[in-house]
């Protein structure tokens, strides 16, 4: 549900760039004042699955589309809410700079839409009311699920809004809103599941990942584990994933009739500049490769190759900022211990 910039204006893509910039700045400094710093080395290595697991687009039955995990629940779960926003934010800069997946003037939306909405409201306001800290099969499945669904809901209509406030496409608000709520909700549904699914494995093998604030060391096998679903997902199943347009770019080819929507304002320009001078991996794959057709490169070699690339370059891009920015400011954490 990445944004493009041309679903924006400069005014409202500007305006959430400082919302989302506020919001950082906040996060940060709440993380700075906690007492439990245990939780650092995971916002590396879970940021870094969640970027993988982005990569495989599931088909959606019967519709013509597809759809991807956000990631931003399952963070909240096992990070807190602002580890998940910060790492989730560190993930979004990262495909936007390096792969062009998402506006440059997007991004401030991205960030709100996907980062903050799970972050800040499925996770406390549903998820944790419902799943509490009762770690029963039945309750973590209908916190997951309806936590999810709740998030992917708010941010499609975030995008939508966004979109009709910008007033710059040919995209009706009632009409844009149809497509795109049934869409996102069955898309919903699958990272519900996925949620759980992960959820369910950390309360089985290492439950107090799942109480807040308990001040645990990340045992070194839960590490091991994601970081070895993170090199096979990033490395190997994105090969699978789904070449159907995602819930957005299908829900813009059912309103506009498959017409591709463009911008020539300078900003856009200017930002259009700058992200292709800056993604050296654009759409996950190599730039020569760009323009040319599947028997001209090669389909078991070179499309293959760029996935994978793709997949491992960026996991390992989020690992070492996700995880910089959590010893960064768990340097301040200490600081502030010794100032105390």
């Amino acid at each position: 549900m990445h944004m493009a910039d041309a679903l924006l204006s400069p005014v409202v893509g500007g305006c959430f760039w400082v919302v989302s910039g506020a919001l950082i700045g906040y996060s940060a400094k709440k993380i700075a004042q906690e007492k439990d710093i245990s939780k650092t080395p995971l916002m590396g290595v879970m940021g870094a699955f969640i970027f993988a697991a982005q990569m495989i687009n599931f088909t959606i039955p019967a519709t013509g589309s597809s759809g991807h995990l956000g990631g931003g629940l399952l963070l909240a779960i096992l990070l807190g809410p602002y580890r998940a926003f910060i790492t989730l934010a560190s993930i979004l800069v990262i495909q936007c700079l390096i792969f062009a997946d998402g506006g440059i003037l997007a991004l401030g939306c991205n960030i709100f839409n996907m980062a903050f909405l799970p972050s800040f409201i499925a996770y406390p306001l549903i998820y944790r009311r419902l799943a509490k800290n009762n770690l029963k099969p039945l309750r973590l499945a209908a916190a997951s699920i309806l936590a999810a669904e709740v998030g992917l809901l708010l941010g499609a209509f975030f995008v939508v809004l966004q979109t009709s406030v910008s007033g710059i496409s040919e995209l009706p608000f009632k009409t844009f809103t149809l497509f795109m709520i049934p869409i996102h909700s069955a898309i919903g549904i699958v990272e519900g599941l996925v949620t759980w699914g992960v959820v369910s494995f950390v309360s089985k093998t290492e439950p107090a990942l799942l109480v807040p604030d308990a001040g645990n060391e990340i045992p070194k096998k839960i590490i091991a584990v994601f970081v070895f679903c993170t090199i096979v997902t990033g490395g190997l199943f994105c090969l699978f994933a789904s070449s159907k347009p995602d819930g957005l770019e299908w829900s813009i080819e059912k309103v506009v009739d498959n017409r591709s929507l463009s911008t020539s304002g300078n900003a856009h320009s200017l930002l259009a500049s700058v992200q292709e001078k800056l993604s050296f991996l654009p759409d996950y794959s190599f730039r020569s490769d760009q323009g040319l057709t599947n028997e001209e490169v090669g389909i078991g070699s070179a499309i293959s190759l760029d996935k994978s690339v793709s997949g491992i370059v960026g996991s390992i891009f989020v690992l070492i900022s996700a995880m910089g920015i959590g010893f960064f400011l768990r340097g301040r954490i200490a600081k502030l211990r010794q100032k105390a």
